[in-house]
């Protein structure tokens, strides 16, 4: 039996996230310290507490997650249970490079803090945008964005599952996209409520401004093989990992190949660690025969710990 744990992204947040975690257990206890001394601030206090609104903020959701999500992973792996595939979606990759032992907690943390921040920061409010495009397949959504692009950025960035792709630019040529889209036989054209267009042209800027960041970062080569988004195949060096955080900014997450990548490799379980279970529904679409587990509480750690036959107690 091959595993793979798979981490969240920027929209599984909620206030009061692995409050529960900290409460129960040790481990999870002190990632939350070690984030809120990383950062300078008391991180830990907004994401159990809230407000809402601030959570929300881009600068503070990345590393909200984050945190969140190792906080799952500890408990898990202190039971005994490890991983031998890692993959995250986005901003969850860095979590996965934090479970497969490339980047540490404290620099992680700080990284996605200021991803975040650069990330916002790259597009005025309401200048870009991002929409769902449901029940069209990828090539029609390329063409449609192509087509009404009309010099303006609009392009798929989330590849998610057969179905379900976000496109994201230019707010004027997403809406045209998803218009076109419509036309082409989409079943539904969401618009996201984002802050800004994630994993486009329009990213570039904030891009260059982490790849800086991220070459002064100390990356150890990963335990296990971590099945980057941009290229949707294993990274085995440290070097590999950080070009693809780089990449990663501006081009598209190539998640449901990724998944695919992981199914042929032979996994056969997946846990989604970490707040919320998007990711989980998505590979049930995907990988239809495989097994899917989350670990997002204490109660949903111990039914994972029960289905892969290994005790609660450490």
């Amino acid at each position: 039996m091959s595993v793979a744990f798979v981490f969240p992204g920027q929209g599984s947040q909620q206030v009061g996230m692995g409050r529960a975690l900290a409460i129960a257990f040790p481990e999870s206890r002190e990632v939350f310290e070690e984030a809120d001394g990383a950062l300078g601030f008391a991180l830990s206090r907004l994401v159990f507490e809230g407000p809402a609104d601030e959570l929300q903020l881009t600068a503070n959701t990345q590393p909200a997650i984050l945190a969140t999500s190792v906080a799952a992973l500890r408990p898990l792996v202190a039971r005994g249970v490890r991983p031998d595939w890692v993959a995250g979606h986005s901003l969850g990759e860095y979590s996965a490079l934090v479970a497969a032992g490339t980047l540490s907690l404290a620099d992680a943390v700080v990284t996605v803090r200021r991803r975040g921040q650069y990330m916002q920061e790259a597009v005025p409010v309401e200048v870009g945008a991002m929409a769902a495009i449901l029940g069209l397949g990828l090539p029609e959504i390329e063409k449609a964005c192509a087509e009404a692009a009309l010099g303006d950025v609009v392009a798929p960035a989330n590849i998610n599952s057969p179905g379900q792709v976000v496109i994201a630019g230019h707010a004027a040529a997403v809406g045209r996209a998803g218009e076109a889209c419509r036309a082409a036989g989409a079943t539904r054209v969401v618009p996201l409520p984002v802050s800004a267009p994630f994993h486009c042209a329009l990213m570039k800027p904030a891009q260059e401004r982490l790849e800086v960041d991220l070459a002064t970062l100390a990356l150890r080569d990963p335990d296990v093989p971590v099945v980057t988004n941009v290229d949707a195949r294993p990274a085995r060096r440290a070097e590999e990992c950080r070009g693809a955080l780089v990449r990663q900014v501006s081009g598209a997450v190539r998640w449901q190949e990724s998944v695919e990548r992981l199914a042929t490799e032979g996994v056969s379980t997946f846990v989604e660690v970490g707040p919320g279970t998007v990711l989980g529904g998505l590979v049930r679409k995907i990988a239809k025969p495989a097994r899917v587990l989350n670990v997002a509480d204490p109660e949903s750690l111990e039914q994972t710990l029960a289905a892969l036959g290994t005790r609660a107690e450490a």
